[in-house]
């Protein structure tokens, strides 16, 4: 029997904070918060949250936020409930990103790190997005982008295909992502490279 994403991460979840991809992550969170800027009571989701790295992270920084972490691997928000200590200000649900269980108008931010690449449907997760996201909220997308392999992909989207979780991951250009943003009626994002192989956008809504 094939094994599903949420099977796959699941299996994952154990172990997931010491293995080599979350160890890359983590350092890409540490840079991606040179361009983060927060309100002082911030309403921050975090899509795809796994085990609650980045709002442990950005409650570190900004002790004010109230946090949501979500994400469909009930493993992984175990090892984020945790971790969470006195954290009181942030909290971990199961989730999908493409239809999430939230007010319109809700967050100050949203984050998907190191998630967005695993998303069959991108342009219904941007949507979901956008309406949960206050009036000049931003959204910080964050994920891989492998520029080298740029000339080797398809000219409409360029997105890249890999076996290396069920159904494969995706990679976004800056382009790419714009073109969703927009269909999902963000203005254009501001990009930036990341540690190496990574990508920052944001977009404000």
């Amino acid at each position: 029997m094939t094994m599903s994403k949420q099977q796959f991460f699941n299996a994952w979840a154990s172990s997931y904070d010491w293995l080599l991809p979350s160890v890359f992550y983590q350092a890409a969170h540490q840079h991606m918060m040179d361009y983060v800027d927060l309100k002082e009571r911030a309403s921050v989701l975090d899509i795809g949250c796994g085990t609650g790295r980045l709002l442990y992270r950005l409650n570190d920084r900004y002790p004010g936020i109230n946090g949501i972490g979500i994400d469909f691997s009930l493993q992984m928000l175990r090892q984020a409930r945790q971790q969470r200590g006195d954290r009181t200000r942030l909290i971990f649900i199961q989730g999908r990103a493409d239809s999430l269980r939230f007010a319109d108008e809700q967050f100050d931010t949203v984050f998907c790190t190191f998630s967005f690449m695993h998303y069959p449907d991108p342009d219904r997760v941007l949507a979901e997005v956008y309406r949960v996201l206050k009036p000049g909220g931003q959204f910080y997308l964050l994920d891989p982008l492998l520029s080298l392999l740029d000339p080797l992909l398809s000219s409409a989207y360029r997105i890249q295909h890999l076996p290396l979780s069920p159904r494969g991951i995706r990679f976004y250009s800056a382009g790419d992502r714009d073109a969703l943003a927009q269909h999902a009626n963000f203005g254009p994002g501001r990009h930036y490279p990341i540690f190496f192989v990574s990508l920052l956008s944001i977009f404000e809504k």
